[in-house]
C-alpha cells in the first residue's frame, strides 16, 4: 500500500510542479502578449479561467473546487485498494491535476475557493487549457486503455 501512495504522490508532485511553473511563466510572459508556436494550430496565451477544464461550466469556480476537494478524497481513497500499476500512475495524475488547479482557485480569488485557473496553452481545436487539465485528461486515457487491457485478459 505503501508503494501505491509513493508513486502516485510523486507523479501528483511532479504534476504539481510543473503546473504552478508553467502557469507562472505564462502569467510572466503571455499575458497580453500570446505566442504563436504553430501558425493556426499551436499558441501559448494567458486566459483566467473561473470555471471548469477546456473552458466548462463558466462562473462554477467554487462547485468544481469543491469536486475537486471531493476527487482528491476519492483518489486517496482508491489508493488504498490494490491497483494496476497503470492504475496508481493515472491515480497520480488525477491527484495532481486535481490538485494544481485547486491551488489556483485557493490562492486567486476573494474567497476561500473561487479564484480563477490560469490556462495557457491554446489548441485550435479545443479551449485553452493548463498541465493539470491535459493530466486529468491523460489520466482518462490511461484509466480506459488499463480498462480494457483487463478486460481483454
Amino acid at each position: 500500500m505503501t508503494r501505491r501512495y509513493a508513486l502516485a504522490g510523486a507523479i501528483a508532485l511532479g504534476v504539481v510542479i510543473v503546473d504552478l511553473v508553467t502557469k507562472r511563466y505564462a502569467a510572466l510572459n503571455f499575458k497580453g502578449n500570446p505566442v504563436e508556436v504553430i501558425p493556426g494550430f499551436l499558441e501559448f496565451t494567458y486566459v483566467e479561467n473561473p470555471g471548469g477544464a477546456f473552458g466548462s461550466f463558466p462562473g462554477g469556480g467554487t462547485v468544481i473546487a469543491v469536486a475537486a476537494i471531493v476527487v482528491t478524497i476519492g483518489v486517496l481513497f482508491a489508493l488504498s485498494r490494490q491497483r494496476t500499476t497503470l492504475e496508481i500512475v493515472a491515480l497520480g495524475l488525477v491527484l495532481g491535476g486535481a490538485i494544481g488547479n485547486l491551488i489556483d482557485r485557493f490562492a486567486r480569488g476573494e474567497g476561500i475557493i473561487d479564484g480563477s485557473v490560469i490556462d495557457w496553452v491554446n489548441l485550435w481545436f479545443i479551449p485553452t487549457f493548463n498541465v493539470a487539465d491535459a493530466s486529468v485528461t491523460i489520466a482518462v486515457a490511461l484509466l480506459l486503455i488499463d480498462a480494457w487491457r483487463t478486460r481483454s485478459n
